[in-house]
């Protein structure tokens, strides 16, 4: 790729910001989850356009979006689907639930019981649905966007590790600066920038896409620099339980991703360390006293990228 050429997926970027003003780490960081076959939780606060980032992703890769609103009283039959009875056939039938899409907003997840959100469980991973017996395999390519405000603790059951660690990424978006501010302001008074917007990346070009990540040239050594970071996550003296190995699967994914989204050759560092907080954070629990104290799984994140060597002066692959 020659360096003036635009990056081949810049388009579905560019989309996604002509709504999403002033956030373009968070939306590339999305899409290369998105590239990675990934799922994503986006944490922040109420009105900073987290439903809008969804929408508009979904939107750009010309597929229809199912929404699903979380609450307390969503069961997991609402989620995945159930058996009815058909009186034709005097036979049961799967009809299948709104988590038969190629992207499904799971809003405000943390606001449905455990047991609602542990339905969430196989389809992320197995990218499945398991019913009277049966497996009924979701859309391909399947990507799973939640939010949960962070803020707002009432009535909401906080996601367990184990689902924690489903998600590829986590993200915050966070207020706008002033200017990108005035822009949303702007671009909102007669219409939502959204009705304006048009696909740009059909399926087939994305599932070429995610295979094409797989091929992105990863040193061995990197590997190791990954493998160390997360071992580094569990010894820490103020955490309680470390990234998983699943983290640094996901790590490097993450960051094959990346490089295809920006037009770059293969994996370096920079690309590792830009994206280990939104890929190892989420996937770290600090001690309560050391929570207390304000530490976070960010914070960790930081102090072992300060702590663990970057392999220097690699050769670039073949």
């Amino acid at each position: 790729m020659s360096p003036n050429a635009e990056p081949p997926l810049a388009p579905l970027v560019a989309n996604v910001e002509s709504v999403v003003f002033g956030k373009r780490a968070a939306v590339e960081t999305v899409v290369a989850a998105l590239l990675a076959r990934g799922h994503v939780l986006i944490e922040d606060v109420p009105g900073v356009g987290k439903t809008v980032l969804a929408r508009s992703l979904a939107r750009s890769l010309d597929t229809p979006m199912k929404r699903i609103q979380c609450t307390p009283d969503l069961l997991p039959s609402d989620v995945t689907g159930a058996s009815v009875y058909n009186p034709k056939t005097l036979a049961f039938e799967f009809r299948p639930g709104p988590v038969f899409a190629s992207v499904v907003l799971a809003d405000e997840i943390n606001r449905a019981t455990p047991r609602t959100q542990s339905a969430f469980l196989e389809a992320m991973e197995e990218r499945q649905v398991s019913a009277d017996g049966d497996a009924h395999p979701l859309p391909e390519p399947f990507f799973l966007i939640a939010t949960q405000n962070p803020v707002e603790l009432a009535g909401t059951f906080p996601l367990p590790e184990a689902q924690l660690d489903r998600f590829l990424v986590r993200v915050a978006l966070g207020y706008p600066d002033p200017g990108s501010e005035v822009k949303v302001i702007l671009a909102q008074r007669e219409t939502h920038p959204l009705e304006r917007l048009r696909p740009v990346l059909d399926l087939a070009r994305l599932k070429e896409a995610q295979v094409a990540v797989t091929r992105v040239p990863v040193h061995e050594a990197l590997v190791g620099y990954v493998q160390r970071l997360v071992a580094a996550t569990r010894v820490h003296d103020q955490v309680l339980l470390g990234a998983s190995p699943r983290g640094a699967i996901s790590l490097v994914r993450a960051a094959q991703a990346l490089v295809l989204l920006q037009g770059d050759r293969y994996v370096t560092p920079d690309h590792l360390k830009r994206l280990a907080p939104s890929v190892l954070a989420h996937r770290i629990m600090v001690k309560p006293r050391s929570r207390v104290q304000g530490m976070d799984g960010a914070g960790v994140v930081e102090d072992v990228l300060r702590q663990v060597a970057v392999p220097i002066d690699l050769p670039p692959p073949a």
